[in-house]
């Protein structure tokens, strides 16, 4: 946990290790259990704001070691606990309302944020989510499991009056009052139901804790009790919105442009179904060589090899290629026509024609389904594929042979609608910057951060995936020998967690050797299918065993394994520097 501290400030991080011992955790732990106590008994006095505060502070404190405190119900017992503290400190009626307000707009926007979040999936409409949760292991019920599939009819029902609750949950503004004890009686009810089925029981606590501050805001000025309530708040808040929003905007439209533009030095093919790709190049273009063309995975970016790239293009000089699939980042797809990975394929091979001249050979070295749509190019280019490098590949038949993938492929498939869907809806301004995109080169951080928040780097992963699923679903052939040396760099933590991904990496294996061609498996270790990329250790490692299989089975007339998995440097490049 120390490894991941919850914050990155140095004070913060001290003051986290300074509570986080034995006696001092249990001693938080005792001193927390006797102010709710004290905080259930009657009574209105401002050490009860105290007490609210005290519960807040030690349970943003205590998360850093137990981590608790992350969950949706322990982030709104956290905030109620503060507001309501601060809100019985304030000696002002005009700050206290505001605070109440506060309060009842977050538990607005918590419900209808979860049904509309809902409402955009297929799982919740067609009745499948319900029965989908209950037969998990983590939060399923077997009992409620099996009315579900006895009654189908009324679990459809129960769901899309879940969905109805909480996307319609604002409307309890706009009768005067009536509405709300219906609305939070639904909503409590709904806490209970989820505390008895799923175990959610902090939920059943702390989302009811706001519900007194949304009746006491819908109540109608003309009673007494809220005669002079003030709500400005309202208003302050419609600007605030409006000012996210418009801010939003700008932000999403900054990072459009650094999406879609290209490096300084980057270049444009246009193929023969009129997509535009834009490649780079780099390293020493040595004649003798062939050129490395790398191929990013789906939902990802050229931008992934950027340490491998480096190592190769500049450490060791290798001529390198690098670019984005039509519809990814500054490529794009013009061909109005359903997408097949053949697409993918001729456009590979017009980049081949067109970047390089006719007697310049290459090495294919693609990641995920890069590698798969670089073997499918090799009949196509014929001669010029000198040898073909598979990071990680992907395989035809791994959704039929790997239990694994078959299962995970359809929550794939609605997550990357998902992310298509609100991504074009403005929302890749609210995404966090994930921890793999700072470990990548300083100069690419941006860029690569741009391209992930922006919606077309998911709509083309989205219409990549379904291609995927259409041919793989169906695979039940053999793979066609490969007439080109090949090397398999599988990730460790891919084969250790499914075992049957090693075996067709074989297979791969195996479709070169059928041809009369070397070929073998390498495992990086401790790699996984994406750090071996992103991590610059396991990424130079990978960059290094490429050079190796390049200078010992692509290149004519020069000595095997010129570089080693160590990190070597070949002896000429050496003499070169």
């Amino acid at each position: 946990m120390k490894q991941t501290p919850e914050s990155k400030i140095p004070a913060v991080q001290k003051l986290t290790n300074a509570v986080s011992g034995r006696r001092t955790t249990l001693t938080l732990h005792a001193t927390r259990v006797a102010c709710s106590l004290g905080m259930l008994l009657p009574g209105d006095g401002r050490w009860r704001a105290a007490g609210n505060l005290y519960l807040a502070a030690t349970t943003t404190l205590l998360q850093a070691r137990h981590r608790y405190g992350t969950d949706g119900s322990d982030q709104v017992a956290t905030q109620v606990q503060t507001v309501t503290g601060l809100a019985r400190l304030s000696k002002s009626p005009q700050v206290s309302d505001a605070l109440m307000w506060y309060l009842a707009l977050q538990a607005n926007m918590s419900y209808a944020t979860s049904g509309w979040a809902k409402l955009a999936g297929t799982k919740w409409r067609d009745g499948s989510a319900l029965p989908g949760v209950m037969r998990t292991r983590t939060y399923g019920f077997e009992r409620a499991y099996r009315l579900t599939q006895r009654y189908p009819r009324a679990s459809k029902a129960t769901q899309h009056a879940v969905l109805a609750m909480e996307c319609l949950f604002p409307v309890v503004y706009l009768a005067g009052g009536r509405l709300t004890r219906a609305m939070i009686g639904s909503a409590a009810g709904f806490h209970v139901a989820n505390a008895f089925v799923m175990g959610l029981g902090r939920f059943m606590t702390a989302f009811p804790a706001m519900h007194p501050m949304i009746a006491y805001t819908t109540a109608p000025r003309t009673l007494p009790e809220v005669a002079g309530r003030d709500d400005r708040m309202v208003k302050t808040a419609l600007v605030l919105l409006a000012g996210g929003v418009a801010g939003a905007g700008v932000l999403a439209s900054q990072r459009r442009a650094r999406a879609v533009a290209g490096w300084p030095n980057s270049r444009t093919v246009t193929t023969r179904s009129g997509n535009v790709l834009f490649y780079d190049t780099g390293g020493q273009d040595h004649a003798d060589r062939p050129v490395l063309v790398f191929h990013h995975g789906l939902a990802s970016t050229p931008e992934h090899f950027a340490w491998m790239v480096e190592r190769l293009a500049f450490d060791l000089r290798c001529p390198v290629i690098t670019y984005a699939r039509a519809g990814y980042g500054p490529s794009r797809r013009v061909r109005n026509a359903p997408y097949t990975l053949q697409e993918s394929v001729d456009d590979l091979e017009d980049l081949v024609r067109r970047a390089l001249p006719e007697d310049r050979r290459v090495v294919l070295v693609g990641h995920s389904l890069g590698a798969e749509l670089n073997r499918r190019a090799v009949d196509r280019l014929g001669d010029r594929v000198a040898g073909v490098v598979y990071l990680d590949p992907t395989h035809p038949g791994q959704l039929v042979r790997s239990d694994k993938q078959q299962k995970g492929s359809e929550m794939f498939t609605h997550s990357l609608r998902e992310m298509a869907l609100w991504t074009r809806l403005g929302t890749g301004a609210l995404m966090t910057r994930p921890r793999w995109v700072d470990e990548l080169p300083y100069p690419y951080r941006q860029k690569v951060f741009s391209l992930y928040t922006d919606a077309r780097l998911w709509v083309a992963a989205a219409r990549e995936w379904q291609a995927v699923r259409e041919e793989f679903e169906s695979f039940d052939g053999e793979l066609a020998p490969v007439p080109v040396p090949g090397l398999v760099l599988a990730a460790q933590m891919t084969v250790d967690m499914d075992p049957e991904q090693l075996l067709m990496y074989h297979d791969i294996v195996r479709a070169h050797r059928a041809a009369g061609r070397p070929a073998d498996v390498t495992v990086v270790e401790r790699a996984g299918h994406d750090t071996m990329l992103t991590d610059a250790r396991h990424a130079r490692t990978t960059a290094d065993l490429i050079a190796a299989f390049v200078d010992q089975h692509c290149v004519p007339g020069t000595a095997p394994a010129a570089v080693t998995a160590a990190g070597r440097v070949p002896q000429r490049a050496e003499e070169e520097k």
